[in-house]
């Protein structure tokens, strides 16, 4: 019988300044020993919404090969845990090979996160698109609880995670929803990891939208504050042009659960969006194998 050994562990909040708040993900600092089955077992066990196995880069230009797990299934690429592993090994001494910038290897390919204020951006891979059918249109309304003329656009966005991106009436009618997460699962079983929805707060506002995320299929019914939808719901204000001339804006998420988040968006005029924000450890050890 192999003796057991430890592993270096940070539970990192990220989207916020404070602990306790804004979404935590789980970072495995040596993934290296671990087989495939022993990270799903641990993500299963830890059960929070992303697990994170930080290994040894195979592409000579990144810093860390990073594989994310969901309770259920493993991830080619996750938005708050990007930002939250950036961050545990950066506090855990890494040396970035480039001077304001991380390159992370996954599934999705390299991924640069760069340093901006205390902040950590990552750049949003390419997205892909595509139309939502009717059918599933009135199915997700009805899994809301709302009616399809409450959804003033829909689609199927991929950035590494796909999500149903639907924009409602406003941010006080996000707030609102009370879904139906088994028929949201039935739903998103095969075809998405879960459906973000977002709602626009009055222009006085310092956040300029609210947003909230449900992948029950993937074994978490509500993401506190998700990146990656947060990254679908920012292609669809880029490519619709909801900022008008402005190029940034702040999101809210988590709000629902006491756990409100902030986001940052950058939309350059030229080149991939960025999303960050904030990021703090909550709890540092080591869990053994």
């Amino acid at each position: 019988m192999t003796a057991p050994f430890l592993i270096p562990f940070k539970q990192i909040d990220v989207f916020t300044q404070g602990s306790f708040m804004g979404n935590p993900v789980a970072v495995v600092l040596d993934g290296n020993s671990l087989t495939t089955t022993q990270m799903q077992k641990i993500a299963n066990w830890i059960h929070l919404s992303e697990t994170t196995f930080v290994c040894k880069a195979e592409n000579k230009t990144a810093d860390y090969r990073l594989r994310i797990f969901s309770p259920q299934h493993e991830l080619p690429f996750a938005g708050h845990p990007t930002i939250g592993s950036a961050y545990a090994v950066l506090k855990s001494g890494l040396s970035p090979k480039h001077d304001n910038y991380l390159v992370q290897e996954c599934g999705s390919g390299l991924v640069k996160i760069y340093l901006s204020k205390n902040q950590l951006f990552l750049t949003l891979p390419e997205a892909k698109k595509e139309k939502i059918s009717h059918n599933i249109i009135i199915k997700i309304s009805q899994a809301l609880g709302i009616s399809v003329s409450d959804i003033q656009y829909g689609e199927k966005i991929d950035v590494g995670v796909i999500w149903y991106t639907l924009q409602l009436k406003n941010a006080e009618q996000v707030l609102k929803i009370k879904p139906d997460m088994k028929n949201l699962a039935n739903i998103t079983n095969e075809s998405a990891s879960g459906v973000t929805i977002f709602g626009e707060y009055p222009q006085s506002n310092k956040e300029r939208f609210e947003v909230r995320s449900f992948a029950p299929s993937e074994g978490a019914d509500e993401d506190p504050v998700c990146g990656s939808g947060n990254g679908c719901v920012a292609v669809s204000v880029r490519d619709r042009k909801l900022l008008g001339n402005r190029t940034e804006y702040v999101a809210s998420q988590g709000t629902c659960l006491g756990r409100k988040g902030q986001i940052y968006v950058k939309i350059p005029q030229a080149g991939q969006i960025l999303i960050g924000g904030y990021a703090t450890a909550c709890i540092e050890g080591n869990i053994q194998v």
